[in-house]
């Protein structure tokens, strides 16, 4: 079978899979799922030019996903206005130092003509009184804007801009990130990377837990604005009333199902765009002279290839994609809650991703995010289900029958590993192998 029937046949399979839950539950739920899925596809398409085209190792997901979401708060909060004129220039004044000491020491590095020792020596010794010199002008700022109104603000809010420009400033907010990070520990072997990119992850995580005047930290961040409609707004109009009457569908309902549908154009749109990109650089030279490094490291770098350089383009432009996808997020949940970027779950949940649906294959990343997130969410309503079935014959007061009833959402991780088992047993390469050309 071609990669191209192969395509068809399980999109279309997947379509099909939605519209029998959009039947047999609800439509709001449907959208729902395909909204996330969407959304999840789009970070799977990030890790498979990381890993796929390039072989780069990144489990740092949820710290570029989380950047992405802070991009919202940046963006589209209003500020908090006595919050700036307590101390915010005096923070941003601070930060910027530290970030000149960084860039300075990396400078001084490159360009001076001491040996390593005292290189490294140098630097550190810049970094740090970079950060001893920004913590003495942020520290009683900060603890000035997180008294102010705690319940409520206690953080310095955004520029009140619209909520779509949080997208792009995301994954760019990412990419720098990425740069950073790939600059310090792209020249480690695959496994190390892992290590530290997941390290990273938790500090950026653990850094948005606890700067309450940043994000408001485990206070988390409501309210954030829509680029579609609120649901009632929609209500009150006389086209939703006269569709209700048609359809015969709670306007309550129906309302729901536009502003899903509304935020399903907008990522679709996301996805293609982000889909045609990729494609184009997969295919061209590029994309070609990737695959060599990913596949003979020593022969490319024989060519005269940069190696590390051809790998941190790659971790950028991956990173940037993840932090778009996780600006997404965001925006659909409404809220920025950063204890629930869980990277020991989430990050493999996208891996298994790139893997059931191919590496090296952007239509195959696609469906295995649709695939392994349909499952992940209707995991618990089949388990359920399946438990009932086979605990039928026994006494509802059965301790036992209670226990797996009570926990069949965790029968969900069963079937992550099932369908990675079953997939790696049968379709080593993925639903979608990657295409040799």
């Amino acid at each position: 079978m071609t990669n191209l029937s192969r395509i068809k046949i399980l999109y279309i399979m997947m379509a099909i899979t939605l519209f029998a839950v959009g039947i047999i539950q609800s439509w709001n739920v449907a959208l729902t799922i395909f909204n996330l899925c969407l959304i999840s596809s789009i970070m799977s398409l990030g890790i498979n030019i990381q890993w796929g085209n390039a072989g780069i190792v990144n489990f740092g997901v949820m710290g570029f996903a989380a950047l992405g979401g802070l991009a919202n708060i940046i963006i589209s909060m209003p500020p908090t206005q006595n919050a700036w004129d307590t101390g915010g220039f005096s923070i941003i004044i601070g930060l910027g130092i530290f970030i000149l000491s960084i860039f300075l020491s990396i400078i001084i590095f490159k360009k001076s003509q001491f040996n390593k020792k005292i290189k490294y020596m140098v630097s550190f010794l810049i970094i740090i009184s970079g950060y001893f010199f920004m913590r003495l002008l942020v520290d009683v700022p900060i603890e000035k804007i997180e008294a102010i109104e705690p319940a409520k603000t206690g953080y310095l809010g955004g520029f009140n801009l619209p909520v779509l420009i949080s997208w792009p400033v995301g994954g760019l907010l990412a990419a720098f990130s990425a740069y950073i990070i790939g600059k310090i520990s792209l020249g480690l072997r695959s496994d190390y990377l892992a290590i530290a990119t997941l390290g990273i992850s938790e500090i950026i995580i653990y850094i948005l837990k606890n700067e309450d005047w940043l994000s408001r930290g485990v206070k988390n961040v409501n309210g954030i604005p829509r680029p579609v409609p609120y649901e009632i707004e929609l209500q009150s109009k006389e086209w939703i009333l006269q569709t209700s009457k048609i359809l015969d569908i709670p306007i309550p309902e129906l309302s729901s199902i536009i502003v899903k549908l509304s935020y399903s154009i907008w990522f679709c749109l996301v996805l293609l765009i982000v889909l045609y990109l990729l494609e184009i650089a997969v295919k061209s030279p590029w994309g070609r002279m990737m695959r060599a490094i990913r596949d003979n490291e020593v022969s490319a770098n024989a060519m005269g290839k940069n190696i590390k350089q051809r790998h941190l383009q790659v971790f950028i432009i991956g990173s940037a994609i993840i932090g778009i996808a996780g600006a997404m997020l965001t925006t659909l949940d409404g809220q920025f809650t950063p204890v629930s970027y869980q990277p020991l779950r989430y990050t493999f949940l996208i891996w298994i991703m790139v893997i059931v649906g191919g590496s090296g294959n952007n239509f195959g990343s696609i469906i295995g995010g649709f695939l392994i997130w349909f499952f992940w969410v209707q995991a618990e309503p089949l388990g359920l289900w399946f438990i009932s079935q086979i605990t039928s014959h026994i006494s509802d007061a059965n301790v036992v029958k209670t226990h797996l009833l009570e926990n069949a959402a965790h029968i969900r991780l069963m079937f992550m590993g099932l369908i990675l088992l079953l997939t790696l047993r049968f379709a080593p390469k993925g639903l979608i192998p990657e295409v040799k050309r």
